[in-house]
């Protein structure tokens, strides 16, 4: 499972991909501003690609309301862009040198004067400041106060069947702000205006997995169903625990003690203190400790019922109960947003930096890269460089949907795990053995056929897609440095002879026919809600993994943050402390028997029997070396340790 804002987004103010000014992304650096000839400079990437002479509608009308962010550059973008790469890189004599969050604003956030100014032209236009944070200016007026402070005209434009509003040029500022202002963004239509009586709905309903299972991989065959690639295949497994999962990537004696872990998920479900307790004391997890799990919510909630607000309890159940069962002892601290848009997500992400909630960041959210624009793009990124600054490292899940054709119809990557700041999380299916020894790993992708009707065969085999691990070659983010020398050519520059950011970074289990094992308040049908379980996956597994496992990396380092841990991950690359992750790792085809309720909670509505094929992931393959499945593989034994040495 791995939330995903595309829904809600795609028809806001999202546009086709546009390409990056050369360099943008490359190292974080803010879209250039190209002067033009009315003493303004132009803020790139404002106007979408979808608002094009051929779609438009007409101006929009001057009455209308416009709610908009002004994202501040700050004191010295290109100097906030340099700190944090040298700070992470291990061959810097940087390396390390993290700045306090209070000293990070003072050295590369806005001034007052550039607030000030800010401020006082926005005004000027007419527009009312509504709210003031040390990353962006939020405004509200009308269209004809928006169209004269950001020189450009709003007009409406069809995009498929409907209709939005947006710049019908590159929105601009006066040439004095050109070194203050970073982007703006909500020009192109901003989301409808929330109640904010919003109330958190109740869980979604129950579900639970029907047996018969395996309680390791390969513990109890399927005997009397038909047999796949020639052989008799296992029953998929309840869904692996803690102990299972912390044998497999090497943590040792570590636990995450001293470290904080944060979690940024949309709305918070009222029920994870007694849920993460329940799953602990039921499956030998180490007890929470008072305070040891925390909560930073805001006052109101909005869009519960566009962003399916129920659906993301599950989320954050399983983010936390997976760091936990990981590096028990490690403080983790839940962030929620307001909503599932971009606004509200990056708030979240700004109050972890802004007050170094965390040295580690979990986020298993994301949408595809068509979604994103240059200017969010640059509004996230300034945020991940500000924590790359004060040693904060940010896990971004690949996706569930393989290369997103069978999803999109193109071939893409998803966002925000394509930023060049963030440590992407890839996908694997994993099996754990007999007292708890790994087996293998591969890359995560699944095939799905069902029992045929008199028992003897599956029908259609293997079947068709059903899911996998995001990975791929970003359209729009320049290559960075760290992937240099060891992604393969062909992979870096598929959609650019320069060269672009390749997804993922590292690996860990998602699959779900070889998932986690969560528990959750979820309701029943006679309407009652009750702790259950249920065995998961998705690389919304995979990024609280490895954000748990980068605890235990910091825990064996005496405490000392990673921060961002692209440029270290990718000098371990080759070694032997990752497992190198492909698809078939037993010479073999790989598969496991699986059986679900029809009605997704007993057998009163029948049972289906299934065969899920391992290692197909779309047109995605995981191979040795660096791949775009699993990227440099996952952690093996020693690489907990080997952060020691640092």
């Amino acid at each position: 499972m791995r939330s995903n804002r595309a829904t809600v987004r795609a028809g806001v103010s999202m546009a086709a991909t546009l390409p990056m000014l050369a360099g943008a992304l490359a190292l974080g650096i803010p879209a250039a501003h190209a002067a033009d000839h009315s003493g303004r400079g132009a803020l790139a990437g404002t106007k979408p690609a979808w608002a094009t002479a051929k779609a438009d509608k007409g101006a929009t009308s001057n009455g209308a309301q416009v709610n908009a962010r002004v994202y501040l550059a700050g004191r010295d973008a290109a100097g906030l862009a340099a700190y944090a790469k040298a700070v992470a890189d291990p061959s810097s004599p940087m390396y390390g040198k993290y700045l306090s969050a209070k000293q990070t604003q003072a050295r590369f956030g806005a001034t007052k004067a550039q607030v000030a100014a800010v401020k006082s032209w926005l005004k000027s236009a007419g527009l009312k400041v509504t709210s003031v944070t040390p990353h962006y200016i939020a405004v509200s007026g009308d269209v004809a106060a928006a169209e004269k402070a950001f020189g450009t005209q709003l007009h409406n434009f069809a995009k498929g069947s409907k209709t939005y509003r947006a710049p019908a040029q590159t929105a601009s500022v006066p040439d004095g702000l050109k070194g203050s202002v970073l982007t703006v963004t909500g020009l192109d239509n901003a989301p409808h205006k929330a109640n904010h009586k919003d109330q958190l709905p109740p869980p979604d309903a129950v579900f639970k997995n029907a047996g018969p299972f395996s309680s390791y991989y390969g513990s109890n065959t399927a005997s009397t169903l038909p047999s796949a690639y020639g052989q008799t295949i296992p029953y998929a497994v309840q869904g692996y625990t803690g102990e299972q999962l912390r044998a497999a990537y090497g943590a040792g004696t570590y636990t995450g003690k001293g470290v904080r872990v944060a979690i940024t998920d949309a709305y918070a479900s009222p029920t994870i203190a007694f849920d993460a307790s329940s799953y602990a004391k039921k499956h030998g997890d180490a007890a929470w400790k008072t305070g040891q799990l925390t909560q930073v919510l805001p006052k109101n909630y909005t869009k519960t019922k566009e962003c399916g607000a129920a659906g993301w309890y599950g989320e954050e159940t399983l983010d936390v109960e997976a760091v936990h069962a990981v590096a028990p002892n490690a403080s983790v601290t839940y962030v929620g947003a307001a909503s599932c848009y971009d606004d509200d997500l990056l708030d979240s992400l700004s109050k972890i930096v802004d007050n170094h909630l965390a040295d580690i960041v979990s986020n298993s959210w994301g949408d595809i890269e068509a979604n994103q624009t240059p200017d969010l793009a640059a509004a996230y990124d300034q945020v991940f460089q500000f924590g790359a600054v004060e040693g904060i490292g940010f896990y971004f899940s690949s996706g569930d949907n393989g290369d997103e054709v069978a999803n999109t119809g193109t071939k893409q990557v998803d966002t925000p795990a394509n930023s060049a700041w963030v440590t992407a999380v890839g996908g694997t299916s994993l099996a754990v053995g007999k007292d708890n020894t790994y087996q293998w790993e591969t890359g995560w992708g699944t095939e799905k056929a069902t029992l045929s009707a008199d028992g003897k065969s599956w029908t259609n085999f293997p079947g068709s897609y059903t899911s996998g691990a995001g990975g791929g070659t970003s359209k729009t983010v320049p290559q960075p440095y760290y992937q240099k020398g060891v992604v393969p050519k062909a992979l870096a520059t598929a959609n650019n002879a320069e060269g672009n950011r390749v997804v993922p970074d590292i690996a860990a289990i998602a699959d779900p026919n070889t998932g986690f094992l969560v528990g959750q308040t979820q309701t029943f049908p006679d309407g009652s809600e009750q702790y259950s379980e249920y065995r998961i996956g998705g690389t919304s597994l995979a990024a609280p993994v490895i954000a748990a496992v980068q605890a235990l990396a910091q825990e064996a380092r005496g405490g000392k943050a990673i921060g961002f841990a692209n440029p270290t991950i990718y000098s371990k690359y080759g070694s032997k402390l990752y497992h190198d992750v492909v698809d078939q790792p037993t010479g073999k085809e790989l598969a496991v028997a699986r059986v679900d309720y029809v009605n997704g909670f007993d057998a009163t509505g029948g049972l289906s029997v299934s065969v899920r094929s391992l290692g197909k992931d779309s047109s995605l393959k995981a191979v040795k070396g660096y791949d775009d499945v699993t990227g440099v593989g996952s952690p093996a034994n020693g690489y907990v340790n080997s952060y020691r040495r640092h």
